[in-house]
């Protein structure tokens, strides 16, 4: 048997957020800790299928709220069968824990989590709601929203060291995202600024 702890945060730029979880599933006893970054209600959590499909039964599953599993109530169902089906314990750290290990399922304890995803789900919209308020506000006081555009000055310094060599198709677009420590859509984008600022086209599907 196992322990296994899961962290998530929205975006790859909450990297302290991440590696306090990670501190904090290993203190209560996870083994090994499976994390990533996606939204909270994505539809596809790709590391967290990953862990679920993974754990074998007996094992236990820690994480620190209900929301780092989901903010959607559906999806936090579908959780809650797999981790009765497979015969799992799920913990939430300091809140609820739902042991089906001989197979049953605690009934107080799936509608405790159930309305803590209610809550979780809730909280995300009102947090959208201030945003799109926010927004609206800032427009309306003739503020300009939103990212400012890529340009080459923010492509960093290994990118140019590795590009030469995907240029001269000695690696693909994964082999340059890794070894730059870059994701692909980001290694995409600095591919096609680089490629229009040269005007010199390369295969960006290369795999």
């Amino acid at each position: 048997m196992k322990n296994w702890g899961y962290a998530r945060c929205s975006t790859n730029e909450d990297k302290q957020d991440i590696n306090r979880q990670i501190r904090e599933l290993k203190a209560a006893g996870a083994d090994e800790v499976v994390f990533e970054y996606e939204h909270g209600d994505a539809k596809v959590k790709k590391n967290l299928h990953m862990l679920l499909d993974t754990a074998t039964e007996g094992d236990t599953i820690i994480t620190l709220e209900v929301s780092r599993l989901s903010r959607s109530t559906q999806q936090l169902c579908e959780i809650i069968d797999v981790i009765k089906d497979k015969k799992l314990r799920l913990v939430i750290m300091g809140s609820i824990t739902i042991d089906c290990r001989n197979g049953e399922i605690d009934p107080m304890s799936a509608a405790f989590m159930k309305m803590a995803g209610v809550f979780s789900e809730l909280e995300l919209q009102m947090i959208r709601a201030r945003v799109r308020s926010g927004v609206r506000n800032a427009q309306s006081k003739g503020v300009k929203v939103g990212r400012k555009p890529t340009t080459k000055d923010d492509i960093p310094a290994i990118f140019y060291k590795h590009y030469p060599a995907f240029a001269a198709k000695q690696m693909n677009v994964s082999e340059l995202a890794r070894i730059c420590g870059l994701s692909r859509p980001t290694v995409y984008k600095y591919i096609r600024l680089v490629t229009e600022s040269t005007r010199i086209h390369y295969p960006y599907g290369q795999e």
